[in-house]
């Protein structure tokens, strides 16, 4: 007898990809940096679209924003932001690269400032993720009073693309909010 797992409502259960990102990553507490460059990265483009079409087109981000790597991206060149624009295998707004190549300097220096960007970010939530308790989909917030006080500071720091709600979608992928709902099997993991 197959026992199925019980899991968060947004995720589809014929979707394998949004299955493997609910299952081994969204809501899981992220200490790496260059992990969390990348989900701000991923973030940031996400704005006005669906999670889905930024995991559709992940691998391809990787490859052309240098494996997240921030020293790299905050290298590029005005000939790297030419090469992104007809990248057609990511989406390619204008503003949205610029925000990367930008966000890839200030995330450095906040790294130089505070020793990890890891160690600003979960500063946040006072180092630990906050549980929130929801039963359906209507729960869902799109923002939290952190997420308002982050990105606040961000931009004060002159990142950019990432207000209050993106800032929220990233806490939750990385862990620093709780939300998987009651009744679902990640939730106390």
């Amino acid at each position: 007898m197959t026992t199925i797992q019980k899991r968060c409502a947004w995720v589809s259960e014929d979707d394998e990809l949004m299955l493997r990102y609910h299952d081994t990553e969204w809501g899981t507490p992220l200490y790496d940096d260059k992990k969390i460059f990348e989900f701000l990265c991923l973030e940031s483009f996400q704005a006005g679209l669906s999670w889905r079409t930024i995991l559709n087109k992940r691998k391809n981000f990787e490859k052309a924003f240098a494996g997240f790597d921030p020293v790299k991206v905050s290298q590029f060149t005005k000939k790297d932001f030419n090469q992104l624009m007809k990248d057609k295998g990511i989406v390619r707004n204008r503003l949205k690269i610029e925000a990367a190549i930008n966000n890839a300097r200030i995330f450095l220096e906040v790294k130089a400032e505070f020793g990890t960007f890891s160690k600003y970010m979960w500063g946040f939530v006072q180092n630990r993720p906050i549980m929130h308790t929801i039963l359906t989909i209507k729960g869902y917030k799109p923002i939290n009073d952190e997420a308002i006080i982050w990105s606040k500071d961000l931009k004060k720091r002159g990142f950019t693309f990432l207000g209050p709600t993106t800032i929220y979608a990233h806490m939750q992928a990385v862990g620093m909010v709780n939300d998987h709902m009651v009744g679902c099997f990640r939730r106390k993991s």
